[in-house]
């Protein structure tokens, strides 16, 4: 089963700084149906003005991943990590028992971001922050895993969650495929371009919730950039 969402009926939220989409429920949008995937509670698109972003604030049991899709992001929190994680690269925030984290643009350009929310297995737990680089170069024509909390996935960043995020770069014409193990939900957005996913056509910024699917089979109809997340 696939269920499309298409970017232009996705919740939304617009400040004069913040141009968001939400992919489920989130702040002031409420959609019943949909209310997560699985594990995956939260997919944000957020388009975020030169020279502003996001205050401290805080968090808690929730693993946090920012895919950096257009500019740069920069972070800060209570533990005293700071970091800045430019395109084509990924932060993971680890909540844990509690942390206070912002996140401003400090470029002089539109920053654009997908920033995933996944439910940890367990509560509790010493919040963590890192970042690594991801060169979109080393993703074409596959899709990379970024980050995981299974078995197995050592390269990538770590998270609380028997979960996966993954990253591609397809051009136009090219295929990629992905095994779904039964019982498990994939979530797949696209950050850029158009792609036919399972019979469907994906466009720029759309979205596609996918269960009871033996593999996902991904073809680029224009140059493609593609996020993932496969949990239970």
């Amino acid at each position: 089963m696939i269920d499309v969402r298409r970017f232009e009926d996705l919740g939304a939220f617009r400040f004069d700084w913040l141009n968001a989409k939400h992919h489920f429920s989130f702040g002031s949008y409420h959609n019943p149906k949909r209310m997560g995937w699985g594990a995956l509670r939260v997919w944000n698109d957020d388009e975020i003005q030169p020279g502003t972003g996001f205050p401290p604030h805080p968090h808690a049991e929730m693993e946090i991943i920012t895919y950096v899709r257009d500019g740069a992001i920069t972070h800060q929190d209570s533990l005293g990590n700071k970091g800045r994680t430019v395109a084509g690269d990924v932060q993971v925030m680890s909540a844990g028992k509690g942390i206070r984290h912002a996140e401003y643009n400090r470029e002089n350009e539109l920053t654009r971001i997908f920033q995933i929310w996944i439910m940890p297995d367990e509560r509790g737990g010493e919040p963590f922050w890192d970042s690594r680089s991801f060169p979109k170069n080393d993703r074409a024509g596959e899709l990379i895993v970024l980050a995981s909390g299974r078995k197995g996935d050592d390269d990538a960043l770590p998270i609380r969650a028997d979960a996966r995020v993954l990253g591609g770069t397809l051009k136009s014409g090219q295929s990629a495929s992905y095994a779904l193990e039964p019982g498990r939900h994939a979530y797949l957005a696209l950050a850029k371009g158009a792609a036919i996913v399972n019979g469907e056509t994906l466009g720029p910024r759309d979205g596609a919730a996918i269960v009871d699917e033996p593999s996902l089979e991904i073809k680029a109809i224009e140059d493609a950039e593609i996020v993932l997340v496969d949990s239970l």
